[in-house]
């Protein structure tokens, strides 16, 4: 019984939603999908929960319901949900310095930078002055000092460039000085457990033998190749090259091979959070339906932070042509319809093809997690994903379950 074989699907869906299995069935068949999973709740209920496939690239072993997987930037909507608690428990100020909460930050010229800059990907902080050594990629502290010291790469909120590893540990930092817990920690002890959805950010060893191998990763080798001529670093600022600010962002801090243990066991928020499509889905959509944060502050989660049509430094460059973002506060809006028709809208996805996100207005959430890195350069763009979306909004429109009290309308 190969990959594609429709046999190899698992899980159910609900009257009226039978499209996304047909869609996920045909990413297996024409895709090539190895491993994956999805999930849709409407208004708290499951209406969608499937699974099939392989969790390693020899296929021997099957993609379960608990499987996890890493799903790189998708990790930042968690990441940012975590700050967005403390917002709605008056903890953290988002237009309060981060030397309020982090002094050594104050560095460099950093004094007065707002925390609302680190989550809209406009503090210029996308990299440490000099590459850190790979011995200590996954040391938190050593990281966190190198940047706190470091002067921004450009003027803080001039302009917006995706922190592509930085945005974790920024975030994440603030977040450990207030609770006195790491991110993973808080997430686990304040999301994630309470909700019981599978989400880690420093992945327990004894839920590594759940966890899937990426088929193909993102590495400096993909890097090179996708960008020929990129000189090596170290820059000096970001007129050394026009591609330097991907560099900078993606290499500087070396997160090496995402299927081995020591990744899955370290903190790297931007990045490695490891989950199931199931436990993505649980934690948007007790976003959604108002149970985490109350409606100001999920209004203000996806308030844009970005002008109409500014260019993103990183986006720009490693995105389609024609492709634009929009930065909420820690989240991806949804200005081009890439999460289905309501512009309001907000997750965030990752490289290789995985996506998350809620849609409030409509009580659903939706998540996407696979194992065989795709052509999705931050998770949306992937056709495997835009055609699951696809059936589950038309699904949505034929046959659509009441929301439940606690959605905004």
């Amino acid at each position: 019984m190969g990959p594609s074989d429709d046999a190899t699907v698992s899980g159910h869906c609900a009257a009226g939603f039978e499209g996304v299995r047909a869609a996920f069935v045909r990413n297996f068949r024409v895709h090539g999908e190895v491993g994956a999973a999805v999930t849709v709740t409407v208004g708290g209920r499951t209406v969608v929960d499937l699974w099939g496939g392989h969790a390693d690239a020899a296929r021997t072993r099957r993609w379960e319901h608990d499987t996890l997987v890493n799903v790189y930037s998708t990790s930042k909507g968690m990441t940012a949900l975590c700050a967005h608690l403390l917002v709605d428990r008056g903890e953290l100020d988002l237009d309060a310095p981060v030397a309020r909460y982090w002094p050594e930050f104050a560095q460099a010229g950093k004094a007065e930078l707002p925390v609302r800059w680190l989550l809209s990907h406009r503090a210029g902080v996308i990299a440490p002055r000099e590459p850190v050594a790979e011995r200590y990629a996954h040391d938190w502290d050593h990281v966190c000092a190198a940047l706190a010291a470091a002067p921004p790469w450009w003027e803080p909120g001039t302009a917006q460039g995706y922190h592509a590893v930085t945005f974790g540990y920024l975030v994440g930092e603030v977040v450990r000085r207030i609770s006195g817990v790491s991110l993973g920690a808080f997430l686990r002890r304040e999301i994630a457990g309470p909700l019981g959805a599978r989400v880690f950010i420093g992945t327990p060893a004894e839920e590594h033998a759940r966890c899937a191998e990426m088929v193909g990763q993102l590495d400096e080798a993909r890097i090179a190749e996708r960008f020929p001529g990129i000189p090596q670093p170290p820059f000096r600022s970001l007129a050394d090259h026009p591609l330097a600010v991907v560099m900078l962002a993606l290499t500087y801090i070396p997160t090496g091979d995402v299927n081995t243990a020591a990744y899955r066991s370290a903190e790297i928020p931007a990045g490695n959070a490891h989950a199931s499509a199931h436990g993505l889905a649980t934690v948007y959509g007790a976003l959604a339906g108002g149970r985490l944060v109350g409606p100001a502050t999920l209004e203000a989660m996806r308030e844009p932070q970005s002008l109409p049509h500014e260019p993103d430094l990183a986006i720009d460059a490693l995105a389609p042509p024609g492709t634009e973002r929009r930065w909420g506060l820690g989240f991806m809006l949804n200005h081009q319809r890439q999460a289905g028709p309501n512009p309001r809208a907000f997750g965030h996805g990752g490289a290789g093809g995985s996506f998350a996100f809620a849609d409030p207005e409509n009580g659903l959430s939706y998540a996407y997690a696979m194992n065989k890195y795709g052509s999705g350069a931050t998770g949306d763009a992937d056709p495997r994903n835009t055609a699951l979306i696809a059936a589950t909004y038309e699904a949505l429109g034929q046959h659509r379950p009441r929301p439940s009290g606690h959605a905004p309308r």
